[in-house]
């Protein structure tokens, strides 16, 4: 990775939309749309502001910082086209991978989870939160063959973006503190994250305030895969946030799916949704999945698999949009691109232009959902910072131009 630190200069006719920049009063520019448009001014290799445009009548490209994935399974994805007859809902789809693992080797993990890495870094991500399964048939508090795996591949990464691993374990194993405390600590000597699924166990209250207990003692963030299904009486969601309330929690917390908010009277949306703002609690939408696997008939759907994302918004939620599977039992088709998922969660969701107010989802919401301060435009380093050849946030989303580091506009530099 090149050092930039030393560059000086300008980058002629650029809009940076209003959403990522922190003060846009003190940007400067001028207002385009829902973007600020100008040339844009480099210092020390930070951006300072922006300029009135030089040269106006060039094509205008659009600055961001780099995209953050919050929710990806690199352990699972690529595995599609070795699988018949796949298809069908949560439970098919955890049965047919669960068959698949039995011949998973450290090649195959290695050169497909390798394969994802490779999309993210193209699709223009810097930061990235892979879930991988923990446990063994014999003994749950032992981890996968690919958490060793993925652990290596973030160091052998570490120069094209930043990944954080979190162990996706049962709820159910956590309920017990002296596994829970085992796992908790093998997580924390890699610099993982506390993650587990939360359905409908038994246990799911005790394991969920184990999980906390583990985090705090661990110093550990917490990732929840919860309700994960349109069943009613899924309430894994409201027993995390009343847990994160109860024990004054203050590490980062990120929810993912929480599909079962669409069962939900307004009323009762309005009182979840207030306690997850009180707790700081991020929720991680997964359209593609879940539009895939939930409310699933004999024939063509009738409702979303999708969460709250309106409604958590409007109430103070931090909302985050996660590309979740890449071509597995889960979702057999898609790549890794953050970009990409948001403009899929505009079509399901009715998120209405202008479009640039949802970047954050992708960019400095999900940095603040992993735990890492936003990283807004203004007083970036070039080096987190990439460029789209679109003029406008609707021709962003709808296109399918790759990115390029805005590094690359200084000498030659293809990074």
């Amino acid at each position: 990775m090149k050092d930039h630190t030393s560059v000086d200069g300008t980058v002629s006719n650029v809009r940076v939309p209003l959403s990522v920049i922190n003060a846009p009063s003190a940007f400067g520019g001028q207002p385009v749309q829902d973007a600020l448009q100008g040339d844009l001014v480099i210092k020390d290799g930070k951006v300072v502001g922006m300029l009135p445009s030089s040269q106006p009548d060039i094509p205008a490209r659009i600055v961001l910082p780099k995209f953050t994935e919050a929710h990806v399974h690199l352990d699972k994805c690529h595995t599609i086209s070795r699988m018949e007859g796949v298809g069908g809902d949560l439970q098919a789809a955890i049965d047919a991978q669960a068959k698949d693992r039995l011949g998973w080797t450290t090649e195959d993990i290695r050169a497909r989870a390798s394969l994802g890495l490779d999309e993210l870094v193209s699709s223009g991500c810097g930061t990235v939160r892979t879930h991988v399964d923990w446990g063994q048939p014999a003994n749950h508090s032992a981890p996968s063959k690919a958490w060793p795996i993925l652990c290596e591949l973030k160091e052998e990464y570490r120069d094209k973006l930043t990944m954080q691993i979190a162990p996706l374990t049962g709820i159910e194993d956590l309920a017990d503190l002296t596994t829970a405390d085992r796992i908790a600590r093998q997580i924390a000597d890699k610099g993982g994250v506390l993650g587990s699924f939360v359905f409908d166990q038994t246990e799911r209250e005790s394991g969920i305030r184990n999980a906390f207990k583990m985090a705090e003692k661990h110093g550990l963030a917490l990732d929840f895969h919860v309700d994960e299904g349109l069943e009613d009486g899924l309430d894994g969601l409201a027993i995390i946030a009343e847990t994160a309330i109860s024990m004054d929690f203050q590490g980062p917390v990120l929810c993912g799916h929480a599909c079962s908010l669409m069962n939900q009277s307004s009323i009762e949306l309005d009182r979840l949704a207030e306690k997850l703002a009180k707790a700081r609690i991020s929720v991680v939408s997964l359209p593609s999945a879940n539009l895939y696997l939930q409310g699933r008939t004999e024939g063509t759907p009738d409702r979303r698999g999708l969460t709250r994302i309106r409604e958590l918004q409007e109430a103070g939620v931090n909302m985050v949009i996660g590309t979740d599977n890449v071509r597995d039992a889960f979702c057999p088709l898609g790549r890794f691109d953050p970009r990409q998922t948001l403009a899929l969660a505009t079509l399901a969701a009715h998120l209405d232009p202008p479009f640039g107010r949802y970047l954050p989802m992708i960019t400095t919401n999900a940095r603040a959902a992993l735990g890492i301060a936003p990283q807004t435009v203004d007083e970036a380093a070039i080096g987190d910072l990439i460029q789209f050849d679109a003029k406008t946030t609707a021709d962003l989303l709808g296109g399918v131009m790759a990115p390029r580091p805005l590094s690359a506009v200084f000498q030659g530099d293809s990074e």
